[in-house]
């Protein structure tokens, strides 16, 4: 019995001193790489105009991993389905940031034809073209007046209107807003009316947006054939289980059955894979 608590003793006070040793390099470890987690989420968040403290990002990287998996822990009672939702949470955030990216894109690809229309209006009436900025920045919401609001501030702190629009695509990353800028920089390089301009892009995002809906309508039929075809196996797996447990012990027992449902369960995955690229068109 003593031998037994000396060897623990041991044992306790060699790891103890081990995780001590090792500490300050474990520390500066980690904080290298929770610093460059930050680093990319950081400026996604300024391009967005969110203002989050660097201690909220932070607090924020640091408890989506441990909430996700003690609920993975209280749900199913299991270490390892707990490690893997604490694993799963480490991208909660970078995921999360990535979803709101998108979703301010598409809502300023939907105002960009009104934001057009006030430009062009603008010109027409006698404005410049910084002033008919001002004018868009005012009457349109957000994201497309904060947006052409950084364009009206880089100008008047002397960035030329090629740079602004060029740093504009570049954050908004959208073909429309490619298709704006490229026809704009054209028509002040060739001296070209601007509200023409404007007149022809405008309605050449309105057709292709009703194209665009045309696909993602004749697409939808697919998609739902491609769930349903998905979905089939996995429901009949379940009812066939229901109903007889046991059909299931040659899959599971015997070598030849646990091959035959490694092969189901990845050509499962590659049909979904496959179905979701062949109903995707892009345009």
């Amino acid at each position: 019995m003593l031998t037994k608590i000396l060897l623990f003793a041991v044992v306790f006070f060699g790891v103890f001193y081990l995780i001590n040793l090792s500490y300050p390099f474990l520390e500066t470890l980690m904080d290298r790489w929770q610093r460059k987690r930050l680093d990319k989420i950081t400026p996604k968040l300024n391009s967005m105009f969110l203002d989050i403290t660097l201690n909220k990002l932070l607090l924020i990287d640091v408890l989506s991993p441990i909430i996700s998996g003690l609920l993975g822990f209280f749900i199913t009672y299991n270490i390892w389905v707990a490690a893997a939702a604490a694993a799963a949470g480490l991208a909660i955030p970078i995921f999360v940031v990535k979803r709101l990216e998108a979703l301010r894109r598409q809502k300023f690809a939907s105002q960009l034809v009104d934001g057009l229309m006030i430009l062009s209006s603008s010109l027409k009436a006698g404005l410049s073209l910084l002033q008919s900025f001002e004018e868009l920045a005012q009457e349109m919401p957000n994201p497309i007046s904060q947006e052409f609001g950084l364009v009206i501030r880089q100008m008047q702190m002397g960035v030329s209107l090629e740079e602004a629009m060029t740093k504009l695509k570049k954050r908004m990353r959208l073909d429309e807003l490619d298709m704006v800028v490229t026809a704009m920089l054209v028509a002040r390089e060739t001296g070209g009316d601007l509200t023409q301009t404007f007149s022809r892009v405008i309605y050449t995002i309105q057709e292709r947006n009703k194209l665009i809906g045309r696909v993602q309508a004749l697409c939808v039929q697919a998609n739902m054939q491609g769930i349903i075809m998905s979905i089939l196996p996995i429901l009949f797996g379940i009812f066939v289980y229901k109903v007889n447990p046991g059909f299931f012990d040659v899959f599971i027992k015997d070598n030849f059955g646990r091959g035959l449902m490694g092969y189901a369960i990845v050509s499962e995955i590659l049909g979904i894979i496959f179905i979701r690229k062949l109903s995707r068109v892009d345009i």
